[in-house]
């Protein structure tokens, strides 16, 4: 809470946390970290330290973070612990590093998050609903004739689309168009989840095929980019791509669903689970 804000205003989140950090079992232990000035912060870590310590957890240490140094509140050692602090530069962090190497950059906000996957316009976006129409016409030749094996048809797609990605091909308009269209088919979004790897270089391919999907079929691949970014840990993208299927589709259940389970701070693992079990089909 901001400096001034209501005593209660810590407890409420307080009370909101420690749950949800509960349920991302295995976690026992915790090092709490808070950044500001020193008269707001100490206080309010002390009190979040004993909300976890009496849920049973325990709270290794507590940081606090201002300027350029690290305090740490509950060593009382000044060889290793300063009172006024240690000295860091944020700019040569080895974890800063090792997250860019492995695609974790950080964004500046909101809307840079939601720049991943906006709809593309203009000239991309009449090329995409030409090639959404053809692909359209075809699915229903397809069907008229009595076509089966649709939902393999599905699948085999999402594998091409994935290697031709991964090989670093980008998808013709025709191709994104026939893989949003057959994604419509909840077996085949569902067997997109379980091809996809949690890695960024498949986060930023479904961010692709959310941007150039026609508006009534973003659903399924912002939902297959939540679950991916869920994945991946990063839950402010999955968030905004779950909500930005049910903007378009207030019903579509498993966005919903999806969007229920990181509010409630519950691990991507339980999601994987009914995938692996093929128990979802909302």
């Amino acid at each position: 809470p901001a400096p001034g804000a209501p005593a209660r205003h810590l407890l409420d989140l307080t009370a909101n946390l420690v749950p949800v950090v509960r349920r991302q079992q295995p976690i026992t232990n915790l090092i709490l970290v808070g950044y500001g000035d020193a008269d707001h912060l100490d206080p309010a870590l002390h009190t979040v330290a004993e909300a976890f310590t009496d849920s049973g957890m325990t709270v290794r240490d507590l940081l606090r973070v201002t300027g350029s140094r690290i305090v740490n509140l509950t060593c009382d050692n000044p060889a290793c612990c300063p009172p006024q602090g240690t000295p860091f530069d944020p700019t040569a962090s080895l974890v800063a590093v090792q997250a860019t190497a492995a695609g974790l950059v950080a964004l500046p906000d909101r809307a840079a998050v939601a720049a991943r996957f906006a709809p593309v316009d203009g000239a991309a976006r009449d090329r995409m609903r030409d090639a959404t129409r053809a692909a359209a016409d075809r699915l229903t030749t397809l069907t008229a004739a009595g076509g089966t094996g649709i939902d393999e048809a599905g699948a085999q797609a999402v594998r091409d689309a994935l290697r031709q990605h991964d090989g670093g091909n980008r998808l013709t308009n025709d191709e994104v168009a026939w893989l949003t269209l057959l994604l419509t088919r909840p077996a085949v979004r569902d067997r997109a989840v379980n091809l996809t790897q949690p890695h960024d270089g498949h986060v930023t391919f479904w961010a692709e095929v959310t941007r150039r999907a026609e508006k009534s079929l973003v659903p399924a691949p912002a939902t297959v980019l939540a679950v991916t970014a869920w994945r991946c840990g990063d839950g402010a993208l999955a968030a905004m791509a779950a909500d930005r299927a049910l903007q378009v589709d207030p019903t579509y259940q498993l966005a919903d669903l999806l969007r229920q389970a990181l509010h409630a701070g519950l691990p991507p693992s339980v999601f994987e689970h009914a995938f692996t079990t093929g128990r979802t089909n909302p």
